[in-house]
């Protein structure tokens, strides 16, 4: 390699930032280098495997066993100290970082000066000695060092970088490359999937998988994404739940389902919200909803313990204690804690209105008693809940899928947990009278017709499962994506979504 190639070692550490002009010139750089290899017969991009027997954490958290041992390590180039006859390098793998001592004598003087005209970002694979420096850092001495792949790109370096959030969401694989802490987060979402798929399985529960295209969209209050299939020539569309074809199941027999899976909503975006999320949900035969609360307690607690190894979190200024007993309240004395109106004393429409109208709570003309109800509870209540609180007994306005309440048929036995004033799971004592559902689904049909787009639709194929008979049955569902957030202190959603949704440059 001729040494005017040698203005593209730059370290990741160093770099200032650079013009356009001037990055144009070090890519060009590099393409030269890999014209240069291949010329040479030494196309990096024909290496089909690299026979790894160590990662960095491996050697480092087991030192004593790796010590004097020889060891294939890969991973990509992130820093390099050249010092005439050996140099310094840090490799990067999944787990973690390990330095690696690159001497010419060991390696032999044609490919030491090969090394000297490796970039930031190149991925090596190299054989060494596990060994301890003089300074005392655990390193791979090099016996031999190969060129697995060639980056053509230059990566961002470390304080100039990637400061641009948008840069990062859309170039998920530079975020991850440069950002270790970005990569952790990560890794706590697989240790809760992993986690809450553990607890689901040891109480018998069988995972299923059920449709994402759907004819018929229900089992949430959402706007859907519609398609349509050109074989069949028919309408179809995204799910925004998964409940429906789960109850199906329950009606069949299974007695206890779950599915982990994307549900999408065609509604707005915010630092809670993207259109594609991931919920589990989950039926119970012979169960209600306190068994859902008492399930729902257990799977988040044994989730943060998963994930953290301890009971606490922090989220920003908010310190949560898993340790203790979630907290009940009912929506009614929720909102009259926080807003200071009992709606159990309201007796009709008109008068709940008027109380709206007094206290700056906006609502629609469609909307009945419960509906303002939920909505004074948004605007007051939901915030003020930051340790995990169980708000249950929803008006029925707003529930078209949960069973009333014994006695009290304006309500229904229904929960939703909040932590840190959002929502975290949903769930309900769900509602298997087949004449009933019909009636929901009517009403929800004239709400649909008098404008409201999320309105559940007729299911009539749903009606006849239940017309078959479905047991007495909880129900749950958890957004993953927010207990992800709160498990690693992620402010947005799309911090704990490795593609989330953009809009186009």
């Amino acid at each position: 390699m001729s040494d005017n190639l040698e203005e593209n070692n730059v370290n990741v550490e160093e770099t200032p930032e650079i013009t356009h002009e001037e990055l144009s010139a070090l890519l060009k750089i590099r393409r030269e280098k890999l014209d240069q290899l291949r010329a040479a017969g030494k196309d990096p991009f024909t290496e089909v495997k690299y026979p790894v027997d160590a990662h960095s954490q491996d050697i480092t958290e087991a030192f004593e066993k790796y010590e004097g041992k020889e060891v294939h390590i890969a991973g990509r180039l992130m820093t390099r100290r050249i010092m005439g006859k050996a140099s310094f390098c840090d490799i990067t793998d999944r787990p973690g970082k390990i330095q690696a001592y690159v001497k010419r004598d060991e390696i032999g003087e044609e490919d030491y000066a090969e090394f000297k005209h490796y970039d930031i970002g190149d991925i090596l694979g190299i054989r060494g000695e596990v060994f301890r420096t003089q300074k005392g850092e655990i390193s791979v001495k090099a016996h031999e060092v190969k060129l697995l792949t060639k980056s053509l790109q230059i990566l961002p370096e470390k304080w100039h970088g990637l400061r641009d959030q948008e840069i990062r969401y859309r170039q998920r694989y530079i975020d991850l490359i440069v950002n270790p802490d970005v990569r952790e987060t990560f890794v706590k979402r697989a240790k809760t999937i992993k986690s809450i798929r553990e607890f689901m399985d040891n109480r018998d529960y069988t995972e299923v998988e059920t449709p994402v295209l759907q004819q018929i969209p229900n089992g949430a209050a959402a706007r859907p994404f519609n398609t349509h299939h050109n074989a069949l020539d028919l309408d179809m569309h995204l799910r925004i739940s998964l409940e429906l074809p789960l109850k199906r199941l329950i009606v069949g027999g299974l007695e206890r389902v779950y599915e982990i899976g994307r549900v999408f909503r065609n509604e707005g975006m915010s630092v809670k919200h993207n259109p594609e999320f991931t919920m589990i949900e989950s039926y119970e035969a012979y169960a209600d909803y306190e068994d859902m609360m008492n399930l729902t307690e257990e799977m988040i607690k044994k989730a943060a313990f998963d994930v953290n190894g301890c009971s606490n979190v922090t989220y920003f200024d908010n310190d949560i204690d898993f340790a203790k007993p979630f907290e009940r309240i009912t929506m009614v004395d929720a909102v009259k804690k926080y807003a200071g109106v009992d709606f159990d004393a309201i007796t009709d429409l008109e008068q709940a209105r008027k109380i709206a109208k007094e206290h700056h709570v906006e609502f629609e003309q469609r909307h009945g008693k419960g509906d303002i109800l939920s909505l004074f509870f948004e605007q007051y209540a939901e915030k003020e809940l930051i340790q995990p609180t169980f708000v249950i007994d929803h008006p029925i306005e707003i529930s078209p899928l949960a069973k009333k309440k014994p006695g009290n048929p304006d309500y229904v036995e229904r929960f939703e947990l909040f932590i840190v004033g959002r929502e975290f799971a949903n769930a309900y004592s769900e509602l298997n009278d087949p004449i009933d559902q019909r009636a929901r689904f009517m009403y929800q049909e004239e709400l649909r017709l008098a404008g409201d787009d999320e309105a559940n639709m007729i299911d009539e194929d749903f009606i006849t499962a239940l017309e078959y008979g479905m047991p007495p049955t909880g129900g749950l569902g958890v957004g993953i994506d927010r207990l992800v957030m709160l498990l690693t202190g992620a402010y947005s959603i799309r911090d704990v979504l490795f593609f989330p949704t953009m809009k186009p440059l």
